[in-house]
C-alpha cells in the first residue's frame, strides 16, 4: 500500500470515529484510534506516523522489540499497545515494550506482571480482557469470574489497572457484548473500554468505547504469518 494510500484510509477512520461519537453525544477527541500494525512492516508505521497517527497495537511482544524501540527517539508521542495474548514468559519484555497491555486475562500473568513491572521499575496502563461470549477458544476471564478478577487487579495494580478490553463472538450481534462490558467497567469505575474494530468500531463507540482497533481498513490486508 502507498503512503498517500494509507494516510487517506486513517483520515477515512477518524472521520468515521468522529461521525459515529457525534451521533452518540460525545466527542471525537474522547475515542482513540488504535492503528493495529501487526504483520506490516516498519515501513507501514513509519507511513502511519507520517501521516499523524501515534497509537499502534501489536499482537506479538517480539514482533513489537522488532519494530518500535527503534522508531521511539523520533516520535516521543508514539503509543504502542499490546493486544495480543500474553504468555507470562513474555512478561518482562512485554513491560519493558508496551505503554498500555489490553490482555490481562488471568491469575499467573498478574503475578507475572507484577514481577516484572517491579524489576522494570515502569509501569503500563493495564486492561483486562473479558470473554465476553465465553468461547472455550478464545483468550479472556470468563463472564463469571470478571468481578472477582477486576477487584483482585484493582487491589494489586491500583491505578495501573485502567480498563477492560473484548473481542466478541463472531456472527454475533456485537452491541450486546459491548453494553454488558461498558457496564461492567462502570461498576468497577474503570474509565478504558477498549473494543471495536474494522468491522463494528462504529457500534462500540456507541456503546462507550473509548478505544478502537483497527487494522485491516488502515494497513489493508494483513500479511500471512511466517
Amino acid at each position: 500500500m502507498s503512503d498517500p494510500d494509507l494516510a487517506a484510509n486513517l483520515h477515512r477512520i477518524h472521520e468515521r470515529i468522529g461521525e459515529a461519537a457525534l451521533r452518540a453525544g460525545r466527542l471525537p477527541q474522547d475515542v482513540t484510534l488504535v492503528a493495529v500494525s501487526k504483520t506490516h512492516p516498519a515501513a507501514a508505521v513509519q507511513a502511519a506516523l507520517a501521516a499523524g497517527q501515534a497509537v499502534f497495537g501489536e499482537n506479538r511482544v517480539q514482533e513489537a522489540a522488532a519494530k518500535f524501540p527503534a522508531l521511539r527517539p523520533d516520535h516521543p508521542d508514539l503509543r504502542l499497545h499490546l493486544i495480543g495474548p500474553l504468555q507470562t514468559n513474555k512478561a518482562r519484555e512485554a513491560v519493558r515494550l508496551a505503554d498500555v497491555i489490553e490482555t490481562l486475562d488471568r491469575p499467573r500473568l498478574a503475578e507475572a506482571l507484577a514481577a516484572a513491572i517491579a524489576q522494570e521499575g515502569r509501569s503500563p496502563r493495564l486492561l483486562i480482557q473479558v470473554n465476553v461470549g465465553d468461547e472455550p477458544q478464545k483468550a479472556g476471564v470468563a463472564r463469571a469470574s470478571a468481578d472477582a478478577f477486576i477487584a483482585a487487579c484493582r487491589d494489586r495494580f491500583g491505578p495501573a489497572l485502567a480498563g477492560l478490553m473484548c473481542i466478541p463472538p463472531a456472527g454475533e450481534d456485537p452491541v450486546p457484548h459491548f453494553a454488558w462490558l461498558a457496564d461492567r467497567a462502570a461498576r468497577h469505575g474503570l474509565g478504558v473500554l477498549s473494543m471495536g474494530m474494522s468491522a463494528d468500531f462504529e457500534a462500540a463507540i456507541t456503546c462507550g468505547a473509548t478505544h478502537v482497533r483497527v487494522g485491516s481498513a488502515i494497513f489493508g490486508q494483513r500479511e500471512a504469518m511466517k
